[in-house]
């Protein structure tokens, strides 16, 4: 099985040798690549819709996986046990939607091992609401891929009332040593992603940075209260890059 790209780089972060639970796995590709390369014990590969599901199975069936890919039509963790998987993989949907996903069944969430999340939206929510519940932040990724950039991360569930990481201005009880305070700026491009000089999320942020001085320059001359509060937004959002562009000026 061949992934795209942005495949590639999600199922790069699965841990090798874990029961893996493939959520809105759309043509199972993830759990079949898993499989064969043997870098999971076993894989269940769930959907909420009947038309991807189906197309799963022919997939299944196609590389000869009968009996070590199981499909399930689920709305998120619905049909899923506590315990029954070590990694949970969720790609390619809204981040709104995964966090409803997370948080519908706590007790399925919380049981993981591990997470690994590829929103297509709201990225920055997803990291924001991993970090209000505790979540420990393992790993980051970006790629880009077809034009688009992705970026996606590997978490862990808070054990024990562990808490591992907090935005900075929570609550002092949930902070267990400086270095996992996030700031805004880690929270809106990744702060491990940053911490590391991705080369990805550097060509992001210099497409960014182009983008909205353009957009500002464009606004030159025109007046208003919503060009005014246009111009407060792009400002806003260029003093953020720049934060994040500082890291790589190191």
């Amino acid at each position: 099985m061949v992934l795209s790209d942005r495949l590639q780089a999600v199922a790069s972060l699965v841990t090798a040798g874990h029961r893996v639970a493939d959520i809105g796995t759309d043509h199972a590709y993830i759990p079949i690549y898993l499989l064969q390369e043997g870098l999971a014990e076993s894989a269940i590969a769930m959907d909420v819709n009947e038309g991807p599901l189906k197309k799963a199975e022919e997939h299944v069936k196609e590389n000869g996986m009968e009996g070590k890919i199981r499909l399930r039509l689920s709305d998120g963790f619905e049909k899923l046990e506590p315990f029954e998987a070590d990694t949970a993989v969720i790609a390619g949907m809204g981040g709104p939607l995964m966090i409803r996903i997370l948080s519908a069944y706590p007790e399925v969430t919380r049981s993981m091992k591990e997470l690994v999340l590829q929103p297509q939206s709201e990225i920055a929510k997803v990291r924001a609401f991993l970090l209000e519940e505790g979540f420990l932040f393992i790993q980051e990724d970006m790629v880009k891929d077809d034009g688009k950039y992705y970026p996606m991360m590997k978490a862990a569930p808070p054990k024990d009332g562990r808490r591992g990481g907090r935005r900075k201005g929570a609550e002092k009880s949930l902070e267990p040593d400086r270095a996992c305070v996030w700031d805004e700026t880690g929270i809106r491009y990744g702060k491990l992603l940053l911490e590391m000089r991705h080369p990805v999320l550097r060509e992001y942020l210099d497409r960014e940075l182009e983008i909205r001085q353009n957009i500002l320059a464009g606004l030159q001359g025109q007046t208003g209260e919503r060009i005014r509060i246009r111009r407060m937004e792009l400002k806003e959002e260029l003093d953020y890059i720049r934060k994040g562009l500082d890291y790589y000026a190191v």
